[in-house]
């Protein structure tokens, strides 16, 4: 079995009062709507502009505070109306009305009318960028309401109108960055920063800092400097060698998970990779908690699919438990692979995430027990997207990979064959069986049921070498107040205040 051993004198249960653990921080003594904020990030917004084009999480986070679609999420996960006033969804599960809020103004001071609504969702369509509406018939619109009809039920459909509603005389969103959410879009300095700027018009709870400039710093070795120098007053995913040294300083350090599935990814086209019994033998090489002893000092949560815990009923922590590390069982597969004396191949990792470099560096030692050579080649994240992601330029890559609504599909639709977002070229007649299955299923335990075959398949057949769901720690100035996490992979700047 894989070691579960207890993690003593953790340097986080050493802390003093300046770490805070929790979902939310401060108490809010008063608001100031001219203040401001400067929050770290750890890279520029690479893949542009286009809310229904980026991949990048760590652009989907910011926009998040810039776009709203018909429902939203809030901190605990539930989807309420947002540019939708309300929604009623038909006893057959195939129509979906939705009256449009009044009052609600775009970035530019128009008025968000129906017709937008319609012209982001079929473009949308006609794009594919939204894989779930392939499966809507129609969309019509009166001067209040939005009709759409699809052509099979989809319980998971309502998560997918968190899609950003644009206007529709914008044909370039990559360049006008107009939406209606908290905060509008001021500029961005490429490789230095991103300006945005609270919205006077926003028809919701106005946010309470005015403006939130954010600062590209990717060089992680220089972010504890940067917090206790005050060029950046927060930044989230701090390493927890970061927090060990910020104890006693002006900073609260709060901790909360990503909500990421950290893996080691393997291009399942390339050789040795696309044989089964290589990838399984990486995974009886591994052992999870070693690595996240080292990377996290022994925080987060292992995993043993393309699911994370706050996806509550889908993760199965059975899983975890497929590869428990049998160094001897590993050589044993490589041998009948036709690699009795190992191979050698790369981890390309974007730089400027710590753990997942520090990741890559445990699983190098871990693999050496089965006679495989692994080197780490570091990028820059833009060459990371490009190469990586979109390209699929690479043998394996660590990174942590996130669902842009609280629903399994958008998970696990990256390993259905051909599809754009399939990075990894997994393909599995099986796996594309029981996908299809859990999306045309209009009932919740059957759809359940059918996405846990989706994670036992991805699990068997060792699609990747799963790792854990990585924990967050945020670090913020104390005399700033309101932050919450999410379970997904966003930052609320709204919620933000001065106290």
């Amino acid at each position: 079995m894989r070691s579960k051993r207890l993690i003593l004198g953790l340097v986080l249960v050493l802390m003093t009062s300046a770490i805070a653990l929790g979902g939310c921080q401060g108490d809010k003594a008063s608001a100031s709507l001219d203040g401001q904020i400067t929050i770290g990030i750890p890279q520029d917004l690479e893949d542009g502009l286009d809310p229904h084009v980026v991949n990048a999480a760590g652009t989907r986070e910011i926009l998040f505070n810039v776009y709203e679609g018909l429902v939203k999420y809030d901190s605990q996960g539930n989807l309420n109306d947002a540019i939708a006033e309300s929604h009623v969804i038909s006893d057959d599960g195939l129509t979906y009305t939705f009256k449009i809020r009044e009052g609600v103004k775009f970035h530019d001071g128009s008025d968000l009318k129906t017709s937008d609504v319609v012209y982001s969702i079929n473009r949308c369509i006609d794009g594919g960028y939204v894989p779930g509406f392939a499966n809507i018939d129609s969309v019509s619109a009166t001067d209040n309401e939005v009709v759409i009809t699809l052509k099979e039920a989809n319980v998971d459909f309502l998560a997918d109108m968190t899609t950003a509603i644009i206007p529709e005389n914008n044909t370039d969103p990559n360049t006008k960055v107009i939406g209606t959410g908290p905060y509008k879009f001021v500029n961005r300095v490429p490789q230095e920063s991103i300006t945005l700027e609270a919205f006077d018009q926003y028809y919701g709870e106005m946010p309470h800092i005015k403006t939130v400039n954010l600062k590209i710093c990717a060089n992680p070795d220089a972010i504890v400097m940067e917090l206790k120098g005050g060029s950046i007053d927060m930044i989230a995913r701090v390493t927890s060698t970061q927090a060990a040294e910020l104890e006693g300083s002006d900073f609260d350090v709060l901790e909360g998970t990503m909500n990421l599935v950290q893996a080691l990814y393997l291009n399942n086209n390339v050789e040795p990779f696309n044989d089964v019994r290589v990838r399984q033998a990486l995974c009886y090489a591994v052992d999870p908690q070693e690595i996240m002893d080292f990377v996290s000092d022994g925080k987060g949560t292992e995993i043993g699919s393309s699911m994370f815990p706050s996806f509550g009923k889908y993760y199965d922590a059975s899983l975890n438990d497929t590869y428990n590390q049998d160094i001897e069982k590993a050589k044993a597969l490589l041998a009948e692979a036709g690699y009795p004396d190992g191979f050698e191949f790369s981890i390309t990792v974007p730089s400027n995430y710590t753990q997942h470099v520090d990741t890559a560096q445990v699983l190098k030692e871990q693999f050496k027990k089965i006679g495989v050579t692994a080197n780490i080649e570091l990028v820059e994240w833009d060459s990371w997207l490009n190469d990586v992601y979109i390209g699929r330029q690479f043998e394996s890559t660590v990174i942590g990979v996130d669902a842009s609504t609280l629903t399994a599909s958008k998970l696990l639709d990256r390993f259905v064959t051909g599809r754009d977002n399939n990075f990894v070229n997994f393909s599995s007649a099986a796996y594309d069986e029981a996908y299809n299955n859990a999306s045309i299923t209009t009932d919740d335990a059957q759809q359940t049921a059918y996405y846990k075959e989706c994670l036992t398949i991805l699990s068997n057949e060792a699609a990747n070498v799963y790792i854990q769901d990585l924990p967050d720690f945020v670090a913020i100035n104390n005399k700033f107040g309101g932050y919450e996490f999410y379970p997904l992979y966003v930052q609320d700047y709204s919620k933000l205040y001065i106290k």
